[in-house]
């Protein structure tokens, strides 16, 4: 004899049915993902993200170790903050996202290419901008003159006001070409405008204020260094 299957065993093939596809289907995606996420693409790019932001940071503080003493350089001479990490968070999570959805546009390897250039043009010229000023080059703005504060023009200064506000600009700007990441592009770009607009305003009062007519004739001689900021 057989046994007809009962109305109850239905439902349940039905559940078991809907529980193997949803199975199927994570498996799909998370294969998929770990392809895309550890391909030669995202492995190079993010590489070269955390290198460049490794050794950036890393510089920067031992740069000012050697020119300000052990003692005198705080943890926030490696420029890391909050904002800082929430942005550089954002353009991970636009690349993971864009590298999913659209991985042909990860591909731009000339365009990426380009992003590297920016990005060791960058840290050259902020590198620059410390060796040259030395111990005349903080972190913090000097809101109070000291007998070591030097008006720096040579060099770099030169051709460049602030060379190290440039040179941050391009890097980082630099560092979301180089990932392709163009939503960041854009808003790293309008970001650090404005920051450093304002902090330039800023920054160039007290210098006023501290070398008079020689920074003023200084500052309509030489740019900025950042677009559209005279």
């Amino acid at each position: 004899m057989f046994e007809e299957n009962s109305p109850s065993s239905k439902p349940e093939n039905t559940k078991n049915l809907l529980t193997l596809i949803s199975e199927e289907i994570k498996f799909i995606l998370y294969t998929n993902m770990t392809y895309l996420f550890f391909s030669d693409t995202a492995c190079r790019h993010l590489s070269q993200m955390i290198f460049a932001i490794v050794f950036f940071h890393t510089s920067e503080y031992f740069l000012a170790i050697f020119f300000h003493g052990k003692f005198n350089v705080p943890l926030s001479s490696l420029l890391i903050s909050k904002e800082y990490i929430l942005a550089m968070g954002c353009s991970v999570l636009e690349y993971l996202v864009e590298i999913y959805m659209f991985p042909q546009m990860k591909e731009h390897w000339w365009i990426s290419n380009v992003g590297l250039v920016l990005v060791m043009i960058g840290e050259v010229v902020r590198k620059m901008a410390i060796i040259t000023a030395g111990r005349s080059f903080t972190h913090l703005i000097r809101t109070r003159r000291d007998e070591r504060h030097q008006l720096i023009t040579h060099g770099i200064y030169r051709i460049i006001r602030h060379p190290g506000y440039c040179g941050f600009f391009i890097w980082a700007t630099g560092i979301q070409i180089m990932i392709l990441n163009p939503l960041c592009t854009v808003a790293f770009i309008l970001v650090l405008w404005r920051f450093f607009s304002g902090r330039i305003l800023y920054e160039e009062y007290f210098l006023k204020q501290f070398f008079g007519s020689q920074y003023e004739e200084y500052a309509q001689q030489v740019p900025s260094g950042v677009p559209f900021v005279k």
